[in-house]
């Protein structure tokens, strides 16, 4: 891991030509282009609510150091953070506990398994999860939420995210997090298994909700291009650390795409991270933060459309780190 945060850090300093989009109408181009993929890919409904969301629908925004802002589809539309908000609890317990508290209960290594899969915390040498991005490594990391409660823990979380979103309110989906709560079988499972293990000593129900009411905060476009610009900034930020910022950066490049993380660092090749709501967040460091929403899926559980688009985007950008 050391290794790919060196090559991080170096990658900004590459000697290729800084192309930057030319607006609004440049970027409808790019959603025209990508539009029609997403006839074939399908909307999560594991999650029942999550069902309702438009197949067709397909946005980007790229919100670059500068603070210029670009933007083009269905880019007010509003949808859950979903695994993305992986990437923001584990900046906050960093931030909170520092390295070496945190990866006491998680890995940093990927796993060639589902994202929801439990195979790895009975075969692993370790019975901690692999990394931070699967959804067991996840509620580890969700479990670390300092305070009292889930009151106190939420808010706590909240005043965290609250520079990142540029807004005094963060907002959930209550219907979104309720009907994840009740569908939450096979987490529940896993936190079971982790409580078994030591790795997390928390109350099953409220570590539940916690988890799925980070999965459910609301943002659109403009908000995960936000988001990708702080973490664009390779000094870090007032609010986060350049050394936490870079670990989940490295954790985006390896495990951020699922099961298709390899495929994605060599056609895209930037950190990213995917929910299966359809959002997709990227970074190009030194240069821009891009926010994606295309609900319907392809069999890796990452946004079919959302991909099409930032391949184009990043060929033509000139956006790949390697």
């Amino acid at each position: 891991m050391k290794y790919i945060i060196q090559y991080l850090q170096n990658a900004v300093t590459k000697k290729v030509p800084y192309l930057r989009c030319n607006g609004n109408k440049e970027l409808d181009k790019f959603i025209e282009l990508s539009k029609p993929v997403t006839q074939n890919g399908t909307v999560a409904d594991y999650i029942p609510a999550l069902a309702s969301a438009k197949q067709e629908h397909l946005s980007v925004s790229i919100r670059y150091l500068d603070g210029e802002e670009m933007y083009a589809g269905d880019f007010v539309e509003a949808f859950t953070l979903q695994s993305i908000s992986k990437v923001l609890s584990l900046l906050y317990v960093l931030e909170f506990y520092g390295e070496e508290v945190v990866f006491k209960h998680v890995g940093k290594e990927p796993t060639g398994d589902p994202f929801n899969s439990i195979v790895k915390l009975e075969e692993g040498p370790d019975t901690k999860p692999l990394n931070p991005m699967i959804n067991a490594g996840a509620l580890a990391v969700t479990s670390l939420f300092p305070g009292n409660g889930v009151t106190e823990r939420w808010e706590r979380f909240q005043q965290f995210l609250t520079p990142f979103f540029e807004k005094d309110k963060i907002e959930v989906d209550t219907e979104i997090q309720k009907s994840e709560f009740d569908t939450a079988f096979l987490n529940r499972s896993m936190i079971y298994y982790l409580k078994q293990n030591e790795i997390i000593n928390d109350d099953v129900e409220e570590l539940m909700t916690l988890y799925t009411r980070q999965c459910s905060v609301l943002a659109d476009c403009l908000d995960i291009a936000k988001i990708g610009s702080i973490l664009a900034m390779n000094e870090g930020a007032s609010f986060v650390s350049r050394r936490s910022v870079q670990i989940a950066k490295t954790f985006m490049v390896t495990c951020g795409m699922y099961n298709a993380s390899g495929e994605f660092a060599i056609e895209v090749g930037v950190p990213a991270k995917s929910g299966v709501s359809g959002g997709i967040l990227a970074v190009v460091p030194g240069r821009c933060g891009v926010g994606i929403f295309g609900p319907a899926l392809d069999k890796m559980g990452n946004s079919i459309g959302g991909l099409h688009l930032i391949k184009n985007l990043s060929k033509s950008y000139n956006w790949s780190i390697f």
